[in-house]
């Protein structure tokens, strides 16, 4: 099947709405995954309730604690008990391509086999980077299966902008991670 590709303007959070739609449209199509990136819970939430009482496996995917600043979690505690008063899974881990590695690189003004993956993904925008990043970090943490057609939705900054659907892989297993369409992205 081939699906029209959905393209933003601009990106940022004025597109979550569509991506939602979006999203949620390929829940008639067959797809039980679900993996949204939320920072405060905006998307997660907008995510759970358009979802709420669909038979789908939801997982909202939040930053590390202190990814903003040391000891500060950004996810608000009332979104997160919306996303699982409605279904949804949260699961807050570090960033794949952006750990232990970015310390180095800081420091040591090196460049280190993640950052080059993550500037590499971010050819196809930032939302793509993050839709391939929340699906091997959901993988990761047991909350979907590896080697499923899975739904992805993420952005540049806050929001979502950006709507995928990738065969989903561990990160151990990076290689194996396809990007099989992308449904919505922005121009720039």
């Amino acid at each position: 099947m081939i699906r029209q590709v959905h393209y933003f303007d601009k990106p940022g959070k004025e597109n979550t709405g569509k991506c939602v739609e979006i999203a949620a449209s390929m829940v008639d199509e067959g797809y039980k995954h679900i993996v949204v990136a939320t920072t405060v819970g905006d998307t997660g939430v907008a995510m759970a309730r358009k979802l709420r009482g669909k038979d789908i496996n939801l997982v909202v995917v939040t930053h590390s604690f202190g990814f903003k600043e040391p000891n500060h979690f950004e996810l608000l505690p009332e979104k997160r008990e919306e996303i699982l008063m409605l279904g949804g899974k949260v699961y807050t881990c570090t960033i794949l391509t952006h750990s232990i590695e970015t310390a180095f690189t800081q420091k040591f003004n090196g460049l280190y086999p993640t950052m080059i993956v993550a500037q590499s993904l971010r050819r196809f925008g930032e939302g793509a980077k993050v839709c391939c990043e929340i699906v091997m970090e959901a993988c990761d943490g047991g909350l979907i299966p590896e080697f499923e057609k899975v739904v992805a939705v993420a952005g540049t900054g806050r929001g979502a902008d950006t709507v995928c659907i990738i065969k989903s892989a561990a990160s151990k297993r990076f290689l194996d991670l396809k990007v099989l369409e992308i449904l919505a992205k922005p121009r720039e």
